[in-house]
């Protein structure tokens, strides 16, 4: 048994596929291409399981349907590995367990195996960058933060990795609102790991919450020569540098980073559909006018409308139908919302059930009149949005929608209600003041309306 720098354990003795396998987890961490780490490791070793296995997670992560069925394949394959390896090692096994309860659509589950492996081992780098990423999937920033506490005691400055795991450690210290704790830990993380865009990222997240806006435009331009060594999230720290651009109310800059990094060309990634929609989503809120950019994410999303395998995916999916016209096909994505939604198999229907499915209503119920003869409890499906998974900032463009929708409604109660629960994640910002511009104006118009309607009744009397 050989152990790697980042600590993970390995029945091969092939020092190429151990180096390539480093590779490959030096690229996960560093939110960089993996190029062909994992081939050139295989090709030294065709039995190196966790090579294997990383490579059936990095395709169930993807969220769709199609990645799903092909990680279950690649799950059968590194069953069948670990069997010739007489069961493997300890880091071996977490993995693929990991791998085929994802599979089956139990991220949480694997998560929860995952964290057991890490009681044993808690230098297992890639194992707690794996917790953390189905923790952050599945909307538990608590657990996610409660993993990298528990490892940390084990670690010091010379463990392979330590860096980007204080990149970790910063970002659940910022989704669980630890603002302070979580930018030192992030700065920190960043001095000893500069390749860290994930810890880089936590920092601008605690200045976005705090509402640092000029500060963390600068920081995140600052970093603009990282963003071109990293796979697609560079476009995603583009995202973020829009979100402070829009706080500054500079719509046309927001408009060119979207043309030129955020959705440069045409992408079936969900993440750089969350990225893209919920930009022009929000300059929409605004009033600003986006010209045909819905169209190419239009023809993105209709090859997802019968696709709800991962809620956050689809709400975005969603967005870019619904705002783009194609009602027929954001009706049938709700459609397999609600279906997911009543199979209550696996996490995601669940997450469907309790959120996904009444969220996309009040979506579409936003452009298509025929849908909004229901009622929303828009408090509570504001109070429930967490489960959907990803981030306060990237969930954020719902909370503004039921904000807006409740405003639209004239309903004050509700609004209030929405804006306490946002305001627990991030400072007031100018958003609040255009959606009680628009309360105003709608109650006005109904008093205007209802004033209207006395004086023609008395006229006839």
């Amino acid at each position: 048994m050989k152990t790697d720098r980042f600590g993970g354990q390995h029945t091969s003795s092939s020092e190429p596929a151990i180096a390539a396998f480093e590779d490959a987890v030096t690229a996960v961490a560093a939110h960089k291409p993996l190029g062909d780490s994992i081939n050139i490791a295989l090709e030294n070793d065709p039995d190196f399981c966790a090579a294997i296995a990383l490579k059936g997670i990095g395709t169930i992560l993807l969220a769709k349907s199609a990645d799903i069925s092909a990680g279950r394949q690649i799950a059968k394959d590194a069953r069948a590995c670990l069997k010739r390896l007489h069961n493997g090692t300890p880091s071996e096994r977490v993995l693929v367990e990991a791998l085929e309860l994802s599979a089956g659509g139990s991220m949480k589950a694997a998560a929860d195996r995952v964290e057991d492996h890490l009681i044993l081992h808690p230098r297992d780098f890639l194992a707690v960058k794996l917790a953390h990423a189905l923790r952050f999937m599945s909307g538990q920033p608590e657990k996610m933060l409660a993993t990298t506490a528990t490892v940390l005691p084990a670690w010091s400055d010379d463990t392979g990795g330590y860096g980007f795991l204080l990149g970790c450690h910063a970002f659940g210290l910022e989704e669980c609102g630890h603002y302070r704790e979580a930018e030192a830990t992030g700065r920190k993380g960043v001095t000893i790991e500069p390749a860290d865009a994930w810890g880089l990222h936590a920092v601008s997240h605690v200045m976005e919450m705090n509402l640092r806006t000029d500060e963390g435009a600068l920081w995140l331009e600052a970093s603009r020569s990282l963003w071109p060594k990293c796979n697609n999230f560079g476009f995603h720290l583009a995202w973020h540098l829009s979100l402070f651009r829009l706080e500054q109310g500079d719509h046309q800059s927001v408009l060119e980073l979207y043309d030129r990094e955020i959705a440069p060309t045409p992408s079936q990634d969900f993440r750089d559909m969350a990225n893209a929609a919920s930009t022009l989503w929000r300059l929409e809120q605004e009033g600003v006018n986006v010209g045909d950019r819905w169209e190419m994410l239009r023809d993105i999303a209709v090859n997802h409308r019968r696709d709800a395998t991962y809620v956050f995916a689809a709400l975005h999916f969603l967005m870019a139908l619904v705002a783009a016209g194609d009602h027929l096909a954001a009706l049938e994505l709700v459609d397999e919302l609600h279906a997911s939604a009543e199979r209550r198999k696996g996490d995601q229907c669940a997450v469907a059930a309790s959120v996904g499915a009444e969220m996309a209503r009040i979506i579409v119920a936003t452009r298509i009149e025929t849908t909004t003869g229901r009622s929303h409890d828009l408090a509570g499906v504001a109070e429930r949005m967490q489960m959907i998974g990803g981030s306060h900032a990237q969930r954020d463009v719902f909370l503004r929608t039921l904000m807006m929708t409740a405003a639209n409604a004239g309903d004050r109660q509700q609004l209030d209600a929405i804006n306490r629960i946002r305001s627990n994640q991030r400072c007031t910002d100018r958003f609040v003041g255009l959606v009680e511009l628009r309360l105003t104006s709608i109650n006005t118009s109904d008093i205007k309306h209802e004033m209207s309607e006395m004086t023609s009744s008395t006229m006839f009397h």
